[in-house]
């Protein structure tokens, strides 16, 4: 009988190790009000193929429609200077680029949301690449 436990026990001892170590949880928020959230910052080429770049008016038409019925609490934009080169091409491009910054809750649809507001622009201004970066945070409004 101790033989064949003593068989048994190398094959679970093994599977026990192959089990990843559950992840910590996140540390608490630093201040009291602050909750948990993901931070969104995507990136808006403004050069637009086979015209004038993306206008201060265009833009604010793309928030009205796209941006803000997919993220109504809040967003913040401001203008940068991007480069970017393209896969296909290699082509090194450097254009004026709006970045678009959202804190937002998790949700079930959230990943939709902010695949809504990419393809839209991908698609409305002819553009290859919409950047995002995203990443969890604490935060408070």
């Amino acid at each position: 009988m101790r033989l064949r436990l003593a068989l048994l026990l190398p094959p679970f001892s093994a599977l026990a190790a192959c089990v990843a170590p559950a992840e910590p949880p996140p540390p608490a928020c630093l201040l009291p009000a602050q909750q948990r959230m993901l931070v969104a910052e995507l990136f808006f080429g403004r050069d637009i193929p086979g015209r004038g770049p993306l206008s201060d008016a265009e833009w604010r038409a793309f928030t009205a429609e796209i941006v803000t019925p997919n993220f109504p609490d809040g967003f913040t934009a401001s203008d940068g200077d991007g480069q970017w080169q393209n896969p296909a091409t290699r082509e090194i491009s450097r254009q004026r680029t709006k970045i678009l910054l959202v804190a937002v809750k998790r949700s079930p649809d959230l990943e939709h949301r902010l695949s809504a507001v990419i393809d839209a622009y991908k698609r409305q201004f002819r553009q290859v690449s919409v950047g995002v970066i995203t990443r969890d945070a604490c935060a408070s409004f």
